[in-house]
């Protein structure tokens, strides 16, 4: 049941927020704007788009937000190291876990910036869909999304004219997604986020370049493999952990699940340290890892990872780094009952939205 005390605070909240990102529009009325989106994306409104949430606010037309959309001089970017700040302030603590993943939005057309048939994750198939890349940060405290790049195929960034109708920037080249994961790496150690680990699924973690850019950060990673993942001393991962003993699987839980605590088998070899990037002078600082996260009921389905932590780091707290990949897929999951059909720019504003990401949604990268 909501009280009057849980509506009063919602609402001192979101006057922070407001607050908080007010300045990157330059004039009141951009401002008034801003907060009736804001207000009205939160409202029960059957179709968010601007008519009816025009509609709600009570301007007799959907000109100004649309405008405010389309039209008004503020940058997404602006608004998503506000929204860092705001994330550090309200969750940052030490041994924040920054994720990152990609997820598919499936599209009808050919127009939304970044569309084709391409693999999505999302679906489990080929679609016809965008792909975002996206970064969130989870601590104790909980968890958010804090970053978002789209990715741009090669049919779209060797065909300037589309990108232009698109109104993307002549100068978005290709990138992995991969590289994008980095570039949001680098911008997150260098915000307010205390960011303490890495993690990511195995398309990042077999990675080496991925790998080698959050070791000469100096933070630690988990990351997920493929079996197939080269070791040391064997030609595939899977080996090195077919060879345990039975004593060598503990049973842990790597965090709290909509069921209960998430319980698996773990077992963890420590790996040589490689010269160059483990040691301070003749002193090793840093030690890696090989994990395994098994099904108790199902033991065939087994995880790897990679792992490079401090050396004091216990094999509980890498498990529980491991774990906490899935708080972007919770991310997701609230952000997907918000998303609609929007225009350019639009969710820029979203994140604002408790649970909403930062330029999630059909369509909504600038």
């Amino acid at each position: 049941m909501i009280t009057e005390h849980a509506t009063a605070q919602w609402d001192f909240e979101l006057d922070d927020l407001f607050l908080a990102i007010g300045h990157r529009f330059g004039r009141v009325e951009l401002r008034r704007r801003m907060r009736d989106y804001v207000r009205g994306l939160l409202a029960p409104v059957a179709r968010k788009n601007s008519w009816q949430l025009a509609e709600r606010a009570g301007h007799p037309t959907p000109d100004g937000l649309q405008h405010l959309l389309a039209g008004a001089k503020w940058q997404p970017d602006d608004i998503r190291d506000d929204l860092q700040q705001y994330v550090a302030d309200k969750l940052g603590e030490g041994g924040g876990v920054l994720i990152i993943d990609d997820t598919g939005f499936i599209k009808k057309g050919i127009t939304s910036a970044g569309v084709q048939r391409q693999y999505s994750g999302t679906a489990g198939r080929t679609e016809n869909c965008q792909i975002g890349v996206f970064a969130a940060y989870s601590t104790a405290r909980g968890r958010a999304l804090v970053d978002r790049e789209l990715y741009l195929p090669k049919s779209w960034t060797e065909d300037r004219e589309r990108c232009r109708t698109a109104r993307i920037p002549d100068e978005r080249e290709f990138a992995t997604k991969s590289e994008l994961a980095r570039r949001m790496v680098l911008r997150a150690l260098a915000s307010p986020l205390p960011v303490t680990w890495v993690t990511a699924d195995a398309a990042y973690g077999q990675d080496n370049r991925f790998r080698r850019l959050v070791e000469q950060s100096g933070a630690g990673y988990v990351l997920a493999v493929p079996k197939s993942r080269f070791s040391v001393g064997c030609s595939r991962i899977e080996w090195l952990f077919a060879q345990a003993p039975d004593e060598a699987w503990e049973k842990i839980s790597c965090g709290d699940g909509a069921k209960g605590p998430r319980v698996y088998h773990w077992a963890a070899v420590r790996l040589p340290a490689v010269a160059g990037f483990d040691y301070q002078g003749e002193v090793p600082y840093r030690m890696r890892w090989a994990l395994a996260r098994r099904n108790i009921s199902k033991p065939d389905e087994i995880a790897y990872y990679l792992a490079y932590a401090p050396l004091e780091t216990t094999v509980q707290e890498l498990v529980r780094v491991a774990g906490a990949r899935w708080a972007i897929e919770e991310c997701f999951q609230t952000a997907t009952t918000r998303a609609v059909a929007c225009s350019p720019r639009e969710t820029a504003l979203r994140s604002w939205a408790p649970g909403g990401p930062p330029w999630t949604g059909p369509g909504c990268w600038p």
